[in-house]
Protein backbone atom coordinates (compact mmCIF):
# COMPACT_ATOMS: atom_id res chain seq x y z
CA UNK A 1 0.00 0.00 0.00
CA UNK A 2 1.13 3.66 -0.89
CA UNK A 3 1.82 5.67 1.65
CA UNK A 4 2.40 9.76 0.58
CA UNK A 5 2.62 12.67 3.59
CA UNK A 6 -0.44 14.57 3.37
CA UNK A 7 0.10 18.28 3.84
CA UNK A 8 -3.45 18.78 4.83
CA UNK A 9 -3.62 16.02 7.66
CA UNK A 10 0.18 16.32 8.64
CA UNK A 11 0.50 12.81 8.42
CA UNK A 12 0.99 10.39 6.21
CA UNK A 13 -2.19 8.29 4.95
CA UNK A 14 -2.95 5.43 2.63
CA UNK A 15 -3.80 6.40 -0.66
CA UNK A 16 -6.76 5.84 -2.21
CA UNK A 17 -8.14 7.43 -5.18
CA UNK A 18 -11.40 7.99 -6.16
CA UNK A 19 -11.25 5.71 -9.19
CA UNK A 20 -9.18 2.54 -7.88
CA UNK A 21 -7.77 2.58 -11.30
CA UNK A 22 -7.41 6.47 -12.04
CA UNK A 23 -5.40 8.81 -10.34
CA UNK A 24 -6.37 12.72 -10.68
CA UNK A 25 -3.05 14.54 -10.19
CA UNK A 26 -2.66 18.57 -10.52
CA UNK A 27 0.79 20.34 -10.32
CA UNK A 28 1.88 23.74 -10.06
CA UNK A 29 3.85 24.49 -13.46
CA UNK A 30 6.00 27.72 -13.62
CA UNK A 31 5.60 31.38 -14.12
CA UNK A 32 7.12 31.83 -17.06
CA UNK A 33 8.96 35.49 -17.21
CA UNK A 34 12.19 33.92 -16.56
CA UNK A 35 14.00 30.40 -17.00
CA UNK A 36 13.16 27.94 -14.19
CA UNK A 37 15.95 27.31 -11.81
CA UNK A 38 16.97 23.83 -10.33
CA UNK A 39 14.98 24.28 -7.12
CA UNK A 40 11.87 25.05 -9.28
CA UNK A 41 13.06 21.67 -10.92
CA UNK A 42 13.67 19.87 -7.88
CA UNK A 43 9.75 20.53 -7.24
CA UNK A 44 8.69 19.39 -10.85
CA UNK A 45 11.22 16.48 -10.38
CA UNK A 46 9.65 15.36 -7.31
CA UNK A 47 6.12 15.18 -9.38
CA UNK A 48 7.74 13.51 -11.98
CA UNK A 49 9.06 10.90 -9.53
CA UNK A 50 5.19 10.66 -8.00
CA UNK A 51 3.74 10.23 -11.31
CA UNK A 52 6.13 7.52 -12.32
CA UNK A 53 5.78 5.72 -9.05
CA UNK A 54 1.96 5.82 -9.60
CA UNK A 55 2.35 4.53 -13.21
CA UNK A 56 5.15 2.21 -11.58
CA UNK A 57 2.37 0.84 -9.16
CA UNK A 58 -0.15 -0.04 -11.68
CA UNK A 59 -2.22 3.02 -11.56
CA UNK A 60 -3.43 5.04 -14.73
CA UNK A 61 -2.65 8.47 -14.00
CA UNK A 62 -4.49 11.70 -15.52
CA UNK A 63 -1.45 14.39 -14.67
CA UNK A 64 -2.17 18.21 -15.47
CA UNK A 65 0.03 20.93 -15.02
CA UNK A 66 -0.14 24.90 -15.76
CA UNK A 67 1.71 27.13 -17.30
CA UNK A 68 1.27 31.14 -15.54
CA UNK A 69 1.62 33.15 -18.39
CA UNK A 70 -0.85 36.40 -16.46
CA UNK A 71 -2.05 37.27 -12.86
CA UNK A 72 0.94 36.26 -11.09
CA UNK A 73 2.15 39.60 -9.39
CA UNK A 74 5.20 40.66 -7.81
CA UNK A 75 3.91 40.91 -4.33
CA UNK A 76 1.45 38.24 -2.32
CA UNK A 77 -0.43 41.59 -1.50
CA UNK A 78 -2.32 41.40 -4.74
CA UNK A 79 -0.27 44.80 -5.81
CA UNK A 80 2.57 45.42 -7.62
CA UNK A 81 3.40 44.61 -11.15
CA UNK A 82 2.64 41.12 -12.80
CA UNK A 83 5.59 39.19 -13.08
CA UNK A 84 4.87 38.77 -17.41
CA UNK A 85 4.82 42.56 -17.19
CA UNK A 86 7.98 42.91 -16.07
CA UNK A 87 9.32 40.12 -17.59
CA UNK A 88 8.43 42.47 -20.98
CA UNK A 89 10.02 45.37 -19.42
CA UNK A 90 13.24 43.41 -18.70
CA UNK A 91 13.12 42.43 -22.44
CA UNK A 92 12.01 45.43 -24.79
CA UNK A 93 9.41 42.43 -25.37
CA UNK A 94 5.58 41.80 -25.73
CA UNK A 95 4.11 39.73 -22.69
CA UNK A 96 3.56 37.39 -25.00
CA UNK A 97 6.25 37.15 -26.96
CA UNK A 98 8.52 36.58 -23.23
CA UNK A 99 5.44 33.47 -21.89
CA UNK A 100 6.32 31.95 -25.38
CA UNK A 101 9.98 31.71 -24.90
CA UNK A 102 9.96 31.00 -21.85
CA UNK A 103 7.61 28.59 -22.04
CA UNK A 104 9.71 26.54 -24.82
CA UNK A 105 13.14 26.80 -22.68
CA UNK A 106 10.78 24.67 -19.57
CA UNK A 107 9.62 22.22 -21.92
CA UNK A 108 13.21 22.38 -22.76
CA UNK A 109 14.86 21.97 -19.98
CA UNK A 110 12.23 19.29 -18.47
CA UNK A 111 13.26 17.32 -21.35
CA UNK A 112 16.98 17.08 -20.07
CA UNK A 113 15.65 15.89 -16.58
CA UNK A 114 14.01 13.35 -18.17
CA UNK A 115 10.50 15.12 -16.87
CA UNK A 116 7.57 12.92 -17.22
CA UNK A 117 5.14 15.05 -19.81
CA UNK A 118 2.37 16.08 -18.49
CA UNK A 119 -0.89 15.02 -20.32
CA UNK A 120 -2.24 18.47 -20.20
CA UNK A 121 -0.10 22.08 -20.11
CA UNK A 122 -2.32 24.58 -20.37
CA UNK A 123 -1.85 28.13 -20.15
CA UNK A 124 -3.57 30.48 -17.75
CA UNK A 125 -4.21 32.79 -21.04
CA UNK A 126 -6.02 30.03 -22.36
CA UNK A 127 -8.82 29.21 -20.06
CA UNK A 128 -9.59 32.81 -19.66
CA UNK A 129 -13.52 32.22 -19.67
CA UNK A 130 -13.52 29.40 -17.11
CA UNK A 131 -12.12 31.68 -14.55
CA UNK A 132 -14.53 34.18 -15.49
CA UNK A 133 -16.81 31.61 -14.77
CA UNK A 134 -15.93 30.68 -11.66
CA UNK A 135 -15.54 34.26 -10.59
CA UNK A 136 -19.59 34.72 -11.74
CA UNK A 137 -20.43 32.26 -9.41
CA UNK A 138 -18.50 33.02 -6.43
CA UNK A 139 -20.06 36.47 -7.20
CA UNK A 140 -23.45 34.95 -7.20
CA UNK A 141 -23.04 33.15 -3.73
CA UNK A 142 -22.36 36.58 -2.49
CA UNK A 143 -18.74 35.05 -1.43
CA UNK A 144 -16.75 37.88 -3.74
CA UNK A 145 -17.28 41.15 -3.67
CA UNK A 146 -16.00 44.22 -6.00
CA UNK A 147 -13.50 47.33 -5.00
CA UNK A 148 -12.28 49.53 -6.91
CA UNK A 149 -9.30 47.72 -8.00
CA UNK A 150 -11.18 44.36 -8.65
CA UNK A 151 -13.05 41.33 -7.64
CA UNK A 152 -11.81 39.85 -4.03
CA UNK A 153 -12.48 36.66 -2.54
CA UNK A 154 -14.09 37.13 1.37
CA UNK A 155 -11.87 34.47 3.20
CA UNK A 156 -14.26 35.66 6.48
CA UNK A 157 -17.19 33.89 4.83
CA UNK A 158 -15.14 30.60 4.65
CA UNK A 159 -14.94 28.45 7.90
CA UNK A 160 -12.20 26.12 7.36
CA UNK A 161 -9.82 28.98 5.44
CA UNK A 162 -6.49 27.96 6.29
CA UNK A 163 -6.96 24.45 6.91
CA UNK A 164 -3.64 23.78 4.34
CA UNK A 165 -1.48 25.70 7.02
CA UNK A 166 -2.98 24.18 10.09
CA UNK A 167 -3.72 28.13 11.30
CA UNK A 168 -7.05 29.10 12.21
CA UNK A 169 -8.26 32.24 10.70
CA UNK A 170 -6.96 34.28 13.30
CA UNK A 171 -3.45 33.66 13.44
CA UNK A 172 -3.83 33.99 9.54
CA UNK A 173 -4.78 37.77 10.03
CA UNK A 174 -2.24 38.75 12.69
CA UNK A 175 0.05 36.96 10.38
CA UNK A 176 -0.85 38.00 7.19
CA UNK A 177 1.20 38.26 3.97
CA UNK A 178 -1.04 40.92 2.56
CA UNK A 179 -0.82 44.39 2.90
CA UNK A 180 -3.94 46.59 4.39
CA UNK A 181 -6.52 47.63 1.99
CA UNK A 182 -8.79 50.33 3.67
CA UNK A 183 -11.24 48.53 1.15
CA UNK A 184 -10.85 44.77 1.74
CA UNK A 185 -13.24 43.21 4.04
CA UNK A 186 -10.63 40.72 5.49
CA UNK A 187 -6.52 41.23 5.68
CA UNK A 188 -6.04 37.87 3.86
CA UNK A 189 -8.89 38.47 1.23
CA UNK A 190 -7.14 38.11 -2.41
CA UNK A 191 -7.86 39.13 -5.84
CA UNK A 192 -10.19 37.11 -8.25
CA UNK A 193 -10.18 39.37 -10.93
CA UNK A 194 -8.00 43.20 -11.12
CA UNK A 195 -8.95 46.00 -13.13
CA UNK A 196 -6.31 47.46 -15.53
CA UNK A 197 -8.07 50.44 -14.54
CA UNK A 198 -9.86 51.64 -11.82
CA UNK A 199 -13.24 50.82 -11.18
CA UNK A 200 -13.66 48.29 -14.05
CA UNK A 201 -13.80 51.24 -16.38
CA UNK A 202 -12.76 50.94 -19.96
CA UNK A 203 -9.49 52.15 -21.55
CA UNK A 204 -9.35 55.86 -21.77
CA UNK A 205 -6.34 57.46 -24.31
CA UNK A 206 -6.44 60.76 -22.80
CA UNK A 207 -5.81 59.21 -19.20
CA UNK A 208 -3.98 55.84 -19.41
CA UNK A 209 -0.39 56.19 -20.98
CA UNK A 210 -0.25 52.31 -21.93
CA UNK A 211 -2.25 49.15 -21.49
CA UNK A 212 -1.55 46.16 -20.54
CA UNK A 213 -0.15 43.32 -23.12
CA UNK A 214 -2.65 40.85 -21.21
CA UNK A 215 -5.92 41.79 -20.73
CA UNK A 216 -9.37 40.76 -21.58
CA UNK A 217 -13.04 41.94 -21.63
CA UNK A 218 -15.26 40.67 -18.59
CA UNK A 219 -18.89 41.46 -17.02
CA UNK A 220 -17.14 43.88 -14.86
CA UNK A 221 -14.83 45.64 -17.11
CA UNK A 222 -11.48 44.90 -18.97
CA UNK A 223 -8.56 43.01 -16.65
CA UNK A 224 -6.31 40.28 -15.97
CA UNK A 225 -7.41 37.09 -14.01
CA UNK A 226 -5.57 36.85 -10.16
CA UNK A 227 -3.31 34.23 -9.50
CA UNK A 228 -4.76 31.69 -7.66
CA UNK A 229 -8.22 31.39 -10.34
CA UNK A 230 -6.29 29.96 -12.95
CA UNK A 231 -5.42 26.81 -10.99
CA UNK A 232 -8.91 26.22 -9.78
CA UNK A 233 -10.26 26.52 -13.26
CA UNK A 234 -7.32 24.19 -14.52
CA UNK A 235 -8.09 21.58 -12.47
CA UNK A 236 -12.00 21.43 -12.49
CA UNK A 237 -11.72 21.43 -16.49
CA UNK A 238 -9.10 18.52 -16.92
CA UNK A 239 -9.60 16.67 -13.85
CA UNK A 240 -13.88 17.54 -12.47
CA UNK A 241 -14.53 19.41 -8.97
CA UNK A 242 -12.35 17.28 -7.06
CA UNK A 243 -9.11 15.43 -7.46
CA UNK A 244 -6.68 12.75 -5.62
CA UNK A 245 -3.24 14.65 -5.51
CA UNK A 246 -2.16 18.14 -6.15
CA UNK A 247 1.57 18.76 -6.11
CA UNK A 248 4.02 21.77 -5.60
CA UNK A 249 6.75 23.62 -3.07
CA UNK A 250 6.14 24.75 0.19
CA UNK A 251 6.46 28.33 -0.33
CA UNK A 252 3.25 27.90 -2.04
CA UNK A 253 1.28 26.59 1.10
CA UNK A 254 0.57 30.03 3.17
CA UNK A 255 -1.29 31.92 -0.07
CA UNK A 256 -1.68 30.07 -3.48
CA UNK A 257 -2.49 26.65 -2.62
CA UNK A 258 -4.36 28.05 0.69
CA UNK A 259 -6.40 29.93 -1.46
CA UNK A 260 -7.03 27.09 -4.24
CA UNK A 261 -8.94 25.32 -1.39
CA UNK A 262 -11.09 28.50 -0.27
CA UNK A 263 -12.53 29.59 -3.81
CA UNK A 264 -13.19 25.72 -5.07
CA UNK A 265 -14.90 24.71 -2.22
CA UNK A 266 -16.78 27.61 -2.27
CA UNK A 267 -17.61 27.42 -5.87
CA UNK A 268 -18.81 23.66 -5.74
CA UNK A 269 -19.65 23.07 -1.97
CA UNK A 270 -17.38 19.94 -1.83
CA UNK A 271 -14.64 19.13 0.71
CA UNK A 272 -11.86 18.36 0.54
CA UNK A 273 -11.34 19.82 -3.26
CA UNK A 274 -7.80 18.19 -3.25
CA UNK A 275 -7.78 14.86 -1.02
CA UNK A 276 -3.82 14.24 -0.57
CA UNK A 277 -1.47 17.48 -0.98
CA UNK A 278 2.13 16.57 -1.74
CA UNK A 279 5.06 19.80 -1.50
CA UNK A 280 8.79 19.82 -1.96
CA UNK A 281 11.27 21.47 0.39
CA UNK A 282 13.54 24.29 -0.67
CA UNK A 283 16.95 23.76 -2.28
CA UNK A 284 18.97 25.80 -0.15
CA UNK A 285 22.14 28.19 -1.35
CA UNK A 286 24.93 29.57 1.12
CA UNK A 287 21.92 28.29 3.97
CA UNK A 288 19.49 30.46 2.11
CA UNK A 289 16.33 29.51 -0.56
CA UNK A 290 17.29 29.18 -3.88
CA UNK A 291 15.33 32.47 -5.59
CA UNK A 292 15.23 34.36 -8.61
CA UNK A 293 14.24 37.40 -5.71
CA UNK A 294 17.51 36.38 -4.63
CA UNK A 295 19.99 36.65 -7.75
CA UNK A 296 21.15 33.15 -5.69
CA UNK A 297 19.97 30.90 -8.65
CA UNK A 298 21.35 28.38 -11.05
CA UNK A 299 19.85 27.48 -14.76
CA UNK A 300 19.95 23.94 -16.57
CA UNK A 301 22.21 26.50 -18.55
CA UNK A 302 24.34 26.94 -15.77
CA UNK A 303 25.15 23.31 -15.01
CA UNK A 304 25.33 22.43 -18.62
CA UNK A 305 27.91 24.99 -18.99
CA UNK A 306 30.63 24.00 -15.51
CA UNK A 307 30.29 20.33 -17.67
CA UNK A 308 27.61 18.50 -15.99
CA UNK A 309 24.86 16.59 -17.49
CA UNK A 310 21.21 17.60 -16.38
CA UNK A 311 20.50 13.61 -15.03
CA UNK A 312 23.35 14.48 -12.46
CA UNK A 313 20.76 16.68 -11.10
CA UNK A 314 18.14 14.32 -11.14
CA UNK A 315 20.29 11.85 -9.43
CA UNK A 316 21.61 14.80 -6.75
CA UNK A 317 17.89 15.45 -6.19
CA UNK A 318 16.90 11.79 -5.21
CA UNK A 319 20.06 11.85 -2.14
CA UNK A 320 17.78 13.58 -0.09
CA UNK A 321 13.98 13.20 0.73
CA UNK A 322 11.26 15.88 -0.97
CA UNK A 323 10.48 16.44 2.14
CA UNK A 324 13.73 17.76 3.73
CA UNK A 325 16.16 20.49 2.42
CA UNK A 326 18.56 19.82 0.33
CA UNK A 327 21.51 21.89 0.19
CA UNK A 328 23.51 22.47 -3.49
CA UNK A 329 27.16 22.59 -3.84
CA UNK A 330 28.99 22.10 -6.90
CA UNK A 331 30.91 19.28 -5.37
CA UNK A 332 28.01 17.54 -4.35
CA UNK A 333 27.12 17.53 -8.19
CA UNK A 334 30.18 16.46 -9.21
CA UNK A 335 29.66 13.52 -6.60
CA UNK A 336 26.35 12.76 -8.09
CA UNK A 337 28.00 12.95 -11.62
CA UNK A 338 30.71 10.63 -11.01
CA UNK A 339 27.79 7.76 -9.47
CA UNK A 340 25.56 8.07 -12.61
CA UNK A 341 28.65 7.66 -14.97
CA UNK A 342 29.45 4.45 -12.84
CA UNK A 343 26.35 3.02 -12.90
CA UNK A 344 26.91 3.20 -17.13
CA UNK A 345 29.72 1.59 -16.59
CA UNK A 346 28.42 -1.45 -14.76
CA UNK A 347 25.06 -1.50 -17.00
CA UNK A 348 27.48 -1.41 -19.76
CA UNK A 349 29.94 -4.35 -18.31
CA UNK A 350 26.69 -6.54 -17.83
CA UNK A 351 25.88 -6.96 -21.94
CA UNK A 352 22.62 -7.14 -23.24
CA UNK A 353 21.54 -10.00 -21.77
CA UNK A 354 18.24 -11.74 -21.83
CA UNK A 355 15.42 -11.48 -19.46
CA UNK A 356 15.27 -14.48 -16.69
CA UNK A 357 13.13 -15.06 -14.05
CA UNK A 358 14.47 -13.64 -10.97
CA UNK A 359 15.67 -15.76 -8.17
CA UNK A 360 14.35 -15.29 -4.19
CA UNK A 361 17.40 -13.43 -3.34
CA UNK A 362 16.58 -10.90 -6.55
CA UNK A 363 12.81 -10.63 -5.54
CA UNK A 364 13.74 -9.42 -2.05
CA UNK A 365 16.04 -6.59 -3.79
CA UNK A 366 12.41 -5.57 -5.32
CA UNK A 367 10.66 -5.66 -2.40
CA UNK A 368 13.21 -3.60 -0.80
CA UNK A 369 12.49 -0.97 -3.82
CA UNK A 370 9.10 -1.14 -3.68
CA UNK A 371 8.97 -0.89 -0.24
CA UNK A 372 11.42 2.35 0.28
CA UNK A 373 8.47 4.15 -2.67
CA UNK A 374 5.44 2.93 -0.79
CA UNK A 375 7.14 4.58 2.07
CA UNK A 376 6.41 7.62 1.07
CA UNK A 377 8.17 7.93 -1.88
CA UNK A 378 11.42 7.04 -0.14
CA UNK A 379 13.64 7.93 -2.93
CA UNK A 380 17.76 8.07 -0.70
CA UNK A 381 16.66 4.66 0.04
CA UNK A 382 16.30 3.57 -3.37
CA UNK A 383 18.97 4.85 -4.42
CA UNK A 384 21.03 2.53 -1.58
CA UNK A 385 18.88 -0.45 -2.75
CA UNK A 386 20.10 0.15 -6.27
CA UNK A 387 23.85 0.48 -5.14
CA UNK A 388 23.14 -2.36 -3.13
CA UNK A 389 21.93 -4.77 -6.10
CA UNK A 390 24.51 -3.20 -8.10
CA UNK A 391 27.16 -4.31 -5.94
CA UNK A 392 25.51 -7.62 -4.63
CA UNK A 393 26.30 -11.36 -6.50
CA UNK A 394 23.03 -11.47 -8.39
CA UNK A 395 23.73 -12.43 -11.96
CA UNK A 396 24.53 -9.76 -14.61
CA UNK A 397 21.51 -10.99 -16.28
CA UNK A 398 19.63 -10.30 -12.86
CA UNK A 399 21.32 -7.29 -11.96
CA UNK A 400 20.49 -5.73 -15.30
CA UNK A 401 17.05 -6.61 -15.39
CA UNK A 402 16.18 -5.22 -12.18
CA UNK A 403 17.99 -1.93 -12.64
CA UNK A 404 16.53 -1.10 -16.08
CA UNK A 405 13.10 -2.63 -16.25
CA UNK A 406 12.14 -2.12 -12.62
CA UNK A 407 13.87 0.93 -10.78
CA UNK A 408 15.09 3.34 -13.29
CA UNK A 409 11.11 2.81 -14.18
CA UNK A 410 10.92 5.38 -11.59
CA UNK A 411 14.67 7.12 -11.04
CA UNK A 412 14.44 8.18 -14.68
CA UNK A 413 18.33 7.77 -15.20
CA UNK A 414 18.27 6.66 -18.64
CA UNK A 415 21.10 4.36 -17.45
CA UNK A 416 21.21 2.10 -20.71
CA UNK A 417 23.07 4.88 -22.35
CA UNK A 418 25.89 3.68 -23.73
CA UNK A 419 28.73 5.48 -22.08
CA UNK A 420 30.30 8.13 -24.67
CA UNK A 421 34.20 7.19 -22.95
CA UNK A 422 34.13 4.47 -25.79
CA UNK A 423 35.25 7.47 -28.47
CA UNK A 424 38.92 7.09 -29.36
CA UNK A 425 40.10 10.11 -27.11
CA UNK A 426 42.93 12.36 -28.85
CA UNK A 427 46.54 12.01 -27.66
CA UNK A 428 46.80 15.49 -26.50
CA UNK A 429 43.86 15.24 -24.20
CA UNK A 430 45.37 11.99 -22.38
CA UNK A 431 48.24 14.11 -22.05
CA UNK A 432 46.23 17.15 -20.39
CA UNK A 433 44.57 13.90 -17.43
CA UNK A 434 48.14 12.98 -16.73
CA UNK A 435 49.61 16.64 -16.15
CA UNK A 436 45.68 16.93 -14.24
CA UNK A 437 46.62 13.69 -12.38
CA UNK A 438 50.16 14.84 -11.50
CA UNK A 439 49.08 17.98 -10.28
CA UNK A 440 46.45 16.51 -8.30
CA UNK A 441 48.72 14.38 -6.42
CA UNK A 442 51.28 16.66 -5.52
CA UNK A 443 48.14 18.84 -4.30
CA UNK A 444 48.08 21.69 -6.99
CA UNK A 445 44.66 22.07 -7.31
CA UNK A 446 44.42 25.25 -8.98
CA UNK A 447 46.90 23.90 -11.65
CA UNK A 448 44.68 20.50 -11.93
CA UNK A 449 41.34 23.26 -12.25
CA UNK A 450 43.53 25.14 -15.09
CA UNK A 451 43.80 21.44 -16.88
CA UNK A 452 40.34 20.57 -16.29
CA UNK A 453 38.96 23.55 -17.94
CA UNK A 454 41.43 23.39 -20.92
CA UNK A 455 39.52 19.55 -21.31
CA UNK A 456 36.53 21.12 -20.78
CA UNK A 457 37.09 23.42 -23.38
CA UNK A 458 38.24 21.31 -26.07
CA UNK A 459 34.86 19.42 -25.69
CA UNK A 460 35.11 16.45 -23.16
CA UNK A 461 34.35 15.91 -19.45
CA UNK A 462 36.47 14.60 -16.51
CA UNK A 463 34.53 11.87 -14.71
CA UNK A 464 36.81 10.85 -11.15
CA UNK A 465 35.86 7.64 -10.60
CA UNK A 466 37.53 5.07 -7.57
CA UNK A 467 39.16 3.87 -10.50
CA UNK A 468 41.03 7.10 -11.26
CA UNK A 469 39.95 10.04 -13.54
CA UNK A 470 38.19 8.84 -16.85
CA UNK A 471 37.00 11.19 -20.12
CA UNK A 472 34.26 11.27 -21.88
CA UNK A 473 33.34 13.72 -24.74
CA UNK A 474 30.00 15.66 -24.25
Amino acid sequence: MLRLYNTLTKQEVEFTPLDPHQVTLYSCGPTVYNFAHIGNFRTYAMTDILVRTLRYFGYKVVYVMNITDVGHLVSDSDIGEDKMEKGARREGKSAWDIAKYYTNAFIKDSGKLNLTAPDFLPHATDCIQEQITLVEKLLQKKIAYTIDDGIYFDTGKMSNYGMLTGQNMADLKTGARVEPNPQKRNPTDFALWKFSYPSGRAFDPSLDRKRRDMEWESPWGTGFPGWHIECSAMSMKYLGDQIDIHAGGVDLIPVHHTNEIAQSEAVTGMSPFVRVWIHGQFILVDGEKMAKSKNNFYTISDIEKRGFEPLALRYLFMTAHYRVFLNFTWVALQAAQTSLHELRERVKAWGTGKEVSLSTKAVGYKSKFDNALQSDINMPVCLGVLWDTVKSDLTDSEKRQLVLEHYDRVLGLSLDIRPKGDEIIPAEIKELLMKRDTFRNEKKFEEADVIRQKIEDAGFLINDTQKGAKVIKK
